[in-house]
């Protein structure tokens, strides 16, 4: 089945034009928004072309009260597993591009995979995105070998990976089905950009890549071959960021009208520098992305997709990091590699340059400084809360009764488990502060008990 485009590229265009709102239109915006119900794609346009820095102050500040609203402290930590760099498509920013022919190329074998998951283990991660590149090498039979055997690991503390996510390249509603089977978490995939006109310019036809519209329907296919969950993402700095939102918000629509839920999680990425590939350089970008919009339009997707995740990776820096996760930001990647094996031998080409080398426990100690709670949660992936279900307990806000106890109780077992002596006191003490918040006695005294059995070496507790 070839589906259709819901991009209308010039309408999208057309809507960035005019000037920027009053002050009474953009209160009346805001104002919606913190009723938590997302705003139109009008709405968003308007934002947009909001310039002022009172203005993008104001929107930060609504950006805030809905992720506090929302996910309160909670920030859900992940780590990538490169499992290859072999790749057929030649886009022009990617390091993995096919023209690249300096860059070192490997596909792990299942052993080497089950060495890169018991690293990410051993750091303490119980949540794994398995990512590469398009190639025959890296087909939907050899993805299922790699999440049972990614699935299969365990160290020496008999940790396990409870949920994986990939980032795969488009493919049939069958194969599709063949990872459903597998109890995948969200599949993942970036348009790069929704410009169909520029799109062609940056991914070479003749390539898998280069079927603009292909790719722009492989959530479609995704849903109909069984998945619950997916994830958008652009790679900003390729056209116009303004037009990409609306982009995604039109996408979100499409989904949300055709299969009853929209995205889990939006992504976004900024170009950042890769070996051999002299596009990436800063000087060669088309449309960068200063750190200002960079902010607002985090913000922005943040009111205007309420309930929907929003990750940043460790392309950014780590100030960077550590101020968006007050404005939208609700996933993280943390002490990440970008090459196959990258975990164990670090001598495959990674796919760009990391802006955020901290370890992992440098990272929870961040989130301790600042009040959140490091979350390892997959509760709502083996209870069902997935897709429209999941959607149907956030918007009324009752996934909150699940969400804050089971990132408690994750963030315990990391503590106990893999955190140096600091972190460990630090998060011990901010579980205490954080036990006492609980209005209902009943909730509470069942989050207390839980945090003590896994004190007492209990593990794998979840509502």
């Amino acid at each position: 089945m070839r589906h259709q485009n819901f991009i209308d590229r010039d309408k999208l265009y057309g809507l960035l034009e005019g000037s920027a709102p009053t002050e009474s239109h953009l209160n009346t915006i805001l104002n919606k928004a913190r009723q938590l119900h997302g705003l139109s794609l009008e709405e968003v346009a308007t934002l947009l072309r909001v310039e002022d820095e009172s203005a993008i102050g104001k929107i930060l500040d609504t950006a805030k009260y809905c992720k506090d609203e929302i996910y309160g402290r909670r920030l859900v930590l992940f780590a990538p597993i490169y499992t290859g760099n072999a790749c057929v498509n030649n886009c022009v920013y990617c390091g993995f591009r096919s023209d690249n022919k300096g860059l070192k190329r490997k596909v792990l074998t299942m052993d080497e995979l089950e060495q890169e998951t018991l690293h990410l283990l051993r750091m303490g991660h119980k949540r794994a995105l398995l990512i590469c590149g398009e190639s025959p090498r890296n087909n939907a039979d050899y993805m299922v070998e790699a999440i049972r055997r990614t699935y299969s690991a365990r160290d020496e503390k008999g940790s396990t990976i409870r949920r994986i996510n990939v980032e795969l390249a488009p493919m049939s509603v069958d194969d599709f089905a063949k990872l459903k089977d597998e109890h995948i978490g969200t599949y993942v995939c970036f348009q790069e950009t929704y410009d169909p006109v520029e799109y062609a310019q940056f991914h070479p036809a003749g390539t898998p890549k280069g079927d603009y519209l292909y790719r722009l329907t492989c959530m479609d296919r995704a849903m109909e071959g069984g998945i619950n969950d997916v994830g958008l993402g652009v790679l900003f700095g390729l056209v116009d960021y303004r037009f990409e939102i609306l982009a995604l918000m039109e996408h979100a629509h499409h989904l949300e009208q055709d299969y009853g839920c929209g995205p889990h999680t939006v992504s976004f990425p900024r170009i950042e520098p890769a070996e051999g590939t002299p596009f990436s350089l800063p000087e060669n970008i088309p449309h960068p992305v200063c750190d200002k919009d960079f902010m607002k339009i985090i913000a922005i997707i943040r009111i205007a997709m309420p309930y929907t995740g929003i990750i940043i990776s460790t392309r950014e820096r780590p100030e960077m990091r550590d101020a968006l996760v007050r404005y939208g930001v609700s996933q993280i990647s943390a002490a990440s590699e970008t090459n196959p094996g990258g975990y164990e031998e670090n001598n495959s080409g990674a796919q760009f340059t990391l802006g955020d080398h901290r370890s992992l426990d440098q990272v929870i100690s961040m989130m301790i400084d600042g009040g959140y709670i490091p979350s390892f949660c997959t509760g709502c992936y083996r209870k069902g809360r997935v897709g429209a279900d999941f959607m149907d307990l956030a918007k009324p806000g009752l996934i909150k009764e699940y969400c804050k106890p089971n990132a408690m109780f994750t963030f315990r077992e990391y503590l106990e488990d893999y955190a140096s002596p600091e972190t460990k006191a630090k998060g011990l003490a901010l579980l205490t502060q954080l036990t006492r918040t609980f209005n209902k006695e009943e909730l509470k005294r069942k989050v207390e008990g839980n945090l003590c059995k896994i004190g007492e070496g209990q593990r794998d507790l979840y509502f």
